[in-house]
């Protein structure tokens, strides 16, 4: 049943115990709030319910820490339901007094005028694979962390590693030899390596367990042919994949690339037009992938072992793509960085390319068609 057939469209301002309800009705009518009631499906059902037949109401809330769950039993109960960006909500600069029933009202005026934009609700399975994802993330960030109080520490106290690169084999063995008269600081040494090899066998761990769970999943053959690409590896694509979840949600690649933030902005006013910094909306996690991704492309185009391996049994297709975009990519990071353009922001526009090839193998890729 499609949106103009909708007669009643419901605001819920949806906290952690209670869910405040405003519905609109077609028309001009202001929105008026319906009810309150705790965080529970009976409640909330019994009040929808009162406004007539399911198919003619349509909800929404603010995506937010409640999740998807509530969407989720709504569509199955036969209630249409989105969830909204919090970000891309209409706001009244002269506005100054927030509530929860304002908001919901708000929401169900904003629903009823079409000016609200839904986010994506994935599966539950991709939920959780994304889940695990952002957990080993969190778990990385943590490892970053202590490997820098344990190299702060060494360092102010005159203790230089020689060698040039950090946490390997030789650079831990080399911490674990230092000895300080000061019992203290001998115990900060030890605590802090126990530290990070406690927080490197999590990382470790994580991304064990990803591997086994990628088995099997909707998109995993997508995993795998993201992999085709020069710096995407394992976790990278699974990344992009838990996080985007249907690529068929974008009909460009220009659709793609502004989804993650990495259009530059811009400000344009009769006939004075100015492009800024790139707007960073969207998906910050996929673009932090990407971004790294595209510093592999300062080197010269080539099917090493390991780009090799991953692209066994991958469609022709989809290796032309990824070969494609290391010569493009590699050949456009070398003329900016040549006309002295800033490495960082070279790269950034090298990730907002290398998102369209992103988006071209999807589209080669049967699962996300």
């Amino acid at each position: 049943m499609n949106h103009f057939t909708k007669t009643h469209f419901v605001g819920l301002d949806v906290h952690k115990d209670s869910i405040v309800i405003a519905a609109a009705e077609l028309g001009r009518e202001s929105a008026r709030v319906i009810g309150s009631t705790p965080f529970d499906w009976n409640p909330l059902r019994k009040v929808l319910d009162k406004l007539g037949h399911r198919a003619a109401v349509h909800c929404c809330y603010e995506a937010g820490p409640t999740g998807y769950g509530l969407a989720r039993a709504l569509h199955a109960a036969g209630w249409s339901c989105d969830v909204i960006a919090p970000s891309l909500i209409p706001k009244k600069s002269g506005q100054r007094i927030k509530t929860d029933r304002r908001d919901a009202m708000k929401l169900a005026q904003n629903l009823r005028a079409g000016e609200l934009v839904p986010v994506f609700i994935p599966d539950e399975q991709t939920e959780a694979i994304r889940d695990l994802v952002r957990a080993r993330e969190d778990a990385k960030k943590a490892e970053r962390v202590v490997r820098h109080q344990l190299s702060k520490f060494l360092l102010r106290n005159g203790r230089r590693y020689p060698g040039k690169t950090t946490w390997n084999e030789r650079h831990r063995a080399w911490v674990a030899k230092e000895v300080f008269a000061e019992p203290a600081q001998q115990y900060v040494v030890s605590d802090g390596l126990a530290a990070v090899e406690a927080a490197s066998l999590r990382c470790k761990q994580l991304t064990e367990r990803l591997r086994e769970l990628v088995v099997g999943w909707r998109l995993e053959t997508l995993v795998k042919s993201l992999q085709a690409l020069r710096g995407v590896e394992f976790v990278t694509a699974v990344t992009l994949a838990a996080e985007v979840g249907d690529f068929r949600r974008f009909a460009k690649a220009t659709d793609f690339m502004g989804y993650v933030g990495l259009v530059p902005s811009e400000q344009t006013s009769g006939n004075h037009r100015r492009h800024g910094p790139i707007t960073k909306t969207g998906n910050a996690h996929v673009r932090h992938v990407l971004v790294e991704s595209a510093w592999h492309y300062r080197n010269q185009p080539r099917m090493g072992k390991a780009l090799r391996d991953r692209s066994v049994g991958l469609s022709p297709q989809i290796v032309a793509i990824a070969w494609k975009a290391q010569k493009r990519l590699h050949n456009r990071l070398r003329r900016m960085i040549g006309r002295g353009k800033n490495p960082c922001e070279a790269a950034t526009a090298a990730a907002r390319e290398l998102a369209g090839f992103v988006w071209a193998i999807s589209r080669e890729c049967p699962c996300s068609a």
